[in-house]
């Protein structure tokens, strides 16, 4: 028996996930604010809602639909990001409007494209709620899309929001032609990074080294079809931001998570090099260049210390 399935996003990523769901059997009913009416009308008479919304749309999103949120209609966010007003995740937005509705996020490397054409793909449903999360495991897993579970939201949505902001440094990398030692040798300290914040906003350890963690981070940061990754090259070439943006005339997430994570630096005392020359990049105060610099010169430090 097949789910009612309200998609609200259909965004690259929503748009594929709601087709897939149609070709599994299950009734998909989708939403988008460029195409008007609200979202509001889609909540009723539906087993899940899924958000696929980029996260600068969450916060009005679950604003508007809070007071309208049927009993124990559970929803699944697919956003990947860091919210730069409130320096939380797109769960916990979610649940700041929505205190007793079953939550679920999905994340892993899932680039739109390759799911979209029927390739391999695995990803990690996480909720605190294992039932919650077994259930979706099975009525949304198909061949090609293999589905895990975990009872981490919070380490899953922030190693994939962190990702983002490595594939953009990795993106750098590229294109100035760095090499392949130098691009190994950020991933991995970058994975150190994001485990820094994954562990300071209270995931769990072992995320960061799951599908939502390094799998996520290998996909996102070697592909050309990673929107993050284009921004980078495209950095490293000497657009600004906003040409980036322009040329890759979709949302990327990993300009505004670094910025939000930045912030939560601030306030945590956390060190992420990374995060800093990237930001340092996008804001036109160092170069690309300037940047690799930067993290090469800095102190000399044993493998495992923070940061």
């Amino acid at each position: 028996m097949g789910l009612r399935i309200a998609v609200l996003g259909l965004g690259a990523w929503g748009q594929t996930l709601a087709e897939r769901w149609q070709r599994q059997g299950h009734t998909v009913s989708g939403w988008s604010r460029r195409d008007g009416g609200s979202a509001v009308d889609l909540l009723s008479q539906q087993d899940l809602v899924v958000s696929a919304v980029a996260m600068a749309g969450v916060p009005p999103l679950a604003q508007e639909l809070g007071p309208h949120w049927p009993a124990g209609l559970p929803l699944l966010s697919c956003s990947k990001g860091l919210d730069l007003t409130q320096l939380t995740t797109a769960t916990q937005l979610w649940a700041a409007q929505l205190a007793s509705t079953p939550l679920a996020a999905l994340s892993g490397p899932n680039l739109a494209t390759e799911v979209q054409q029927g390739l391999p793909a695995a990803s990690v449903v996480a909720s605190v709620d294992e039932a919650l999360a077994q259930l979706l495991q099975q009525q949304l897993s198909d061949r090609a899309l293999r589905l895990y579970t975990n009872s981490d939201p919070i380490g899953t949505e922030a190693a994939g929001a962190l990702k983002n902001v490595m594939a953009v440094a990795a993106g750098i990398s590229d294109g100035l032609a760095l090499g392949a030692n130098a691009k190994a040798s950020l991933l991995c300290r970058g994975l150190a990074e994001i485990g820094v914040v994954l562990e300071g906003l209270g995931g769990v350890t072992s995320t960061l080294y799951g599908l939502a963690g390094l799998g996520d981070l290998l996909a996102t940061a070697t592909s050309r079809l990673s929107r993050n990754y284009r921004c980078g090259l495209l950095l490293a070439e000497g657009c600004s931001e906003e040409q980036t943006y322009d040329q890759i005339a979709a949302t990327v997430e990993g300009p505004r998570t670094a910025r939000a994570a930045l912030q939560l630096a601030a306030r945590q005392g956390w060190h992420l090099p990374i995060c800093e020359q990237v930001v340092q990049v996008l804001d036109g105060a160092a170069t690309p260049a300037d940047a690799v610099r930067a993290l090469m010169e800095r102190d000399l430090r044993p493998e495992w210390a923070q940061p």
